[in-house]
């Protein structure tokens, strides 16, 4: 298989042994029909030179890529809204393969350069890829709509600066599947994902529910030397520090992007904060705390607002499956971190977004309350995402804003308190606004009416223009925003 000079395998989760995956097999599948392959992903990790017929071998029928021992269905348990469940695990996905980024001076994305950061471990994981030991009574496979839904999830968080796993390939497969929350029978996928690790929250606790400190103890070395190497060896409250850190980070990404996970398990969350595994996804329309992205989610546990609270239980779970090998009060106090770092990383995350810099912490502070502030008061009419376009590069957009089809919302009092903040601070790397995106009337949205559109055209004509149209459009929105997540 011709794998690029840079292609460099790693498969490093393979090397802790039976104990935490099992050897599987991927579904035989009557078709495997390319829909999506992420070229610039590929290029990442030295396998963008695959032609069509050798991705779909790799990436539809599984051959091994070159230097990787075979699949592993993962092992894990997890809290499913809050109810603990110890018969979890990779029950229709697998991990694929590890391998390292390419340099990131000499990688093909436009990623920016760091030249003195580590070249990350990358994970290729699956879902709809058959069954294995804990698909439980499930048949292991994937909608085409959820995969459509998941890739078109992870191309606007990117574009969004948010930490996200991306699609990196989407196989139709040629299955009927019958569900009971669409209609049936309905079409079929494997999708494939390129993640900064697959080690979940709830891989720790399937190792504590066994009472296997030993577990443990490999866990937070495998985890600490690969993801968070400046934790020295077998310090857990540093290890989880970090991993607070990162999940706050993450979390504010998500709200300052306007978007609802909607399944917020311990199972759902990593050991990296990279966000990954979209299901009933939602972004906002308007602000409302109160918005759910899960028609199962009935109580709003994990609502937009709840989002923070959510992500902190799940690292308390987590510490608690660190108490078996720490004391107590470190790892409180790692926890008690998370709250100052969520709000450290909201102000970064509402700057970034507004694309404007640093004035300090009582300045950025008073932007993002009277961000929020506008776009709660504005109500239906004042639309999340279309803010941040409106009035990206800071006062530099006034003229633009004001020219644009939102000008009417922009007067009254909680408005003028948005521009006096707003113009405190500096345009940040004002040249971003020369992108003819920026010439737009209106942003790029992923709202679930278009969502819905984008699927139907393929569900009802098998026409896949329009999804090739909104992620071609996503790419130039990425490029213009200029993010680096």
């Amino acid at each position: 298989m011709p794998v690029s000079p840079a292609y460099r395998p790693e498969p490093r989760f393979f090397d802790l042994g039976a104990d935490y995956a099992d050897a599987v097999q991927a579904a035989d599948f009557p078709q495997t029909i390319l829909r999506f392959r992420n070229d610039r992903a590929a290029a990442e990790v030295g396998l963008e030179g695959l032609s069509e017929t050798e991705w779909i071998a790799a990436f539809g029928r599984f051959e091994p890529l070159p230097g990787q021992p075979g699949p592993l269905a993962m092992r894990y348990h997890g809290h499913q809204f809050r109810h603990y469940n110890p018969d979890l695990g990779d029950g229709r996905g697998f991990l694929a393969a590890q391998m390292r980024e390419t340099p990131r001076a000499q990688a093909t994305s436009d990623r920016v350069a760091r030249d003195s950061a580590p070249s990350r471990l990358l994970d290729l994981g699956t879902k709809g890829s058959g069954t294995t030991p804990w698909s439980r009574s499930g048949d292991g496979r994937l909608t085409l709509k959820g995969g459509v839904r998941e890739v078109l999830a992870a191309a606007m968080l990117e574009a969004q600066g948010v930490p996200t796993s991306r699609a990196f390939s989407l196989i139709e497969t040629g299955e009927a599947l019958e569900r009971g929350d669409e209609p049936s029978p309905t079409r079929s996928a494997v999708l494939v994902r390129l993640s900064h690790s697959h080690v979940r929250f709830g891989t720790f606790q399937r190792a504590a529910y066994l009472g296997r400190v030993d577990q443990i103890e490999a866990l937070i070395e495998h985890v600490r030397t690969l993801y968070h190497p400046g934790v020295a060896a077998g310090d857990a409250p540093s290890l989880l520090t970090a991993i607070v850190e990162a999940s706050a980070k993450l979390t504010a990404r998500w709200i300052a992007a306007g978007f609802v996970h909607g399944v917020l398990n311990t199972d759902n969350l990593n050991v990296t904060g990279e966000s990954f595994d979209y299901g009933p996804w939602r972004f906002l329309p308007e602000y409302d705390p109160a918005f759910t992205a899960a028609y199962f989610d009935q109580t709003g546990l994990y609502a937009f607002a709840r989002q923070p609270e959510a992500v902190f239980w799940n690292l308390t779970q987590l510490a608690g499956c660190l108490k078996l090998v720490a004391e107590v009060e470190p790892l409180t106090q790692a926890l008690n971190g998370f709250g100052p770092a969520y709000i450290r990383e909201l102000r970064a995350a509402f700057l970034m977004r507004l694309g404007v810099r640093s004035l300090g912490e009582a300045a950025d502070q008073r932007l993002v309350d009277a961000t929020l502030a506008l776009l709660r008061e504005g109500g239906a009419a004042m639309r999340w995402e279309p803010l941040f376009f409106d009035w990206f590069g800071g006062f530099a957009s006034s003229a633009r804003a004001l020219s644009g089809p939102r000008a009417k919302l922009y007067q009254g009092q909680a408005f003028d308190a948005f521009r006096f903040a707003l113009m405190e601070h500096e345009p940040d790397r004002i040249e971003r606004l020369e992108h003819p995106m920026f010439a737009a009337r209106e942003p790029e949205e992923m709202l679930i009416d278009e969502v819905e559109a984008i699927w139907a055209a393929i569900a009802t004509d098998d026409d896949w223009a329009p999804f090739l149209a909104k992620l071609a459009r996503l790419e130039a929105a990425r490029v213009a925003w200029g993010f680096n997540a």
